[in-house]
């Protein structure tokens, strides 16, 4: 178990996965974690969120360290590895399997996609329809009947879930819109919302600052920590807006190569790079080239754009050219 020291009363994490390179936009979200933190003096744990199996690729978390140092971002603790932890989510993963608030499931991916999907195929829903729910009183029923490792769903209550973002204000959804969604795998790995809510509980993580994209997740999470008995260590949550491509959709190579060891290997200037993202931050009359501690003074949550960020052709040739205006 780690525990984030007693003197210390706030903290959050960075929290790369090692399925691939960081790019520009998970620079900006780390950027921005980073400067809330050392504004407010909360603990920064390093968190390397390792269990996607085959999505994992060999060395990208040194990559991932390696990235954020030359960033000039720091952090106090770790990396803890969550691939090191696995005894903790299946403590969990029992727990709630015993106080009947999760169920094994055989359906495969594509059978819980097809079910979900066949009413309403035209609006792209994969929400699980509880095929499975109450159709065997154990994994070892589950398994015997259909002859697969069942994976584990959790079973959502017909609520509604709110919460307060600190940057995009009142949040709510309706949990059964979300369906029962699945928090181990066929091979008992844990799945990203079990696991996340494990570490950020045992962690004693109190602010988390991640992309709007994870708004939904959110509220399994909230679902989560509450079938845990642990609705008080319900975390701060931030959600920024993300850095998209010109065409409005996820950074990907179609808008020209945003990874941070790309510019590393061309000989960009780590304050390049900040200068540009402090910009994407919405600080004002930044320099040419800047360091991290110079920014910690100078950003402002407030400030902070509320529309998604553009990633152009433009910015990446004046970083190319060492001027990132």
């Amino acid at each position: 178990m780690v525990q984030t020291p007693s003197h210390i009363s706030r903290a959050t994490r960075l929290a790369p996965s090692p399925t691939g390179a960081l790019h520009l936009g998970n620079a900006r979200s780390f950027l921005i974690n980073w400067l809330l933190a050392r504004q407010n003096g909360w603990s920064i744990m390093l968190r390397i969120e390792d269990l996607d199996g085959p999505r994992v690729k060999s060395s990208a978390d040194r990559q991932a360290i390696d990235d954020l140092r030359w960033l000039g971002l720091d952090w106090d603790h770790g990396p803890i590895y969550q691939s090191q932890r696995l005894p903790l989510y299946a403590i969990a993963i029992d727990r709630m399997i015993a106080e009947e608030k999760a169920y094994p499931c055989v359906c495969s991916r594509r059978e819980a996609q097809l079910a979900a999907s066949a009413p309403h195929a035209e609006d792209g829903s994969h929400r699980y329809p509880g095929t499975c729910r109450g159709r065997f009183a154990s994994i070892e029923s589950a398994r015997k009947a259909s002859g697969r490792e069942p994976a584990i769903r959790f079973l959502v209550s017909d609520e509604v879930i709110r919460f307060t973002d600190g940057f995009a204000g009142a949040m709510q959804f309706d949990a059964s819109d979300l369906g029962d969604f699945v928090i181990a795998k066929g091979d008992k790995t844990p799945a990203y919302q079990l696991a996340v809510v494990v570490d950020d509980t045992e962690m004693e993580i109190t602010d988390v600052v991640r992309g709007n994209d994870l708004i939904e997740s959110t509220f399994r999470q909230i679902l989560l920590y509450r079938a845990l008995g642990r609705e008080a260590s319900i975390p701060n949550y931030v959600h920024v807006p993300l850095v998209l491509g010109p065409d409005g959709h996820r950074l990907a190579k179609r808008h020209g190569d945003s990874r941070l060891s790309h510019y590393r290997a061309r000989g960009v200037d780590s304050g390049n790079v900040l200068a540009l993202l402090a910009r994407w931050c919405g600080i004002a009359d930044v320099p040419d080239r800047v360091d991290a501690a110079q920014l910690v003074g100078r950003f402002r949550l407030s400030q902070l754009p509320h529309v998604p960020i553009t990633f152009t052709k433009e910015n990446e040739a004046l970083l190319l050219a060492g001027n990132a205006q």
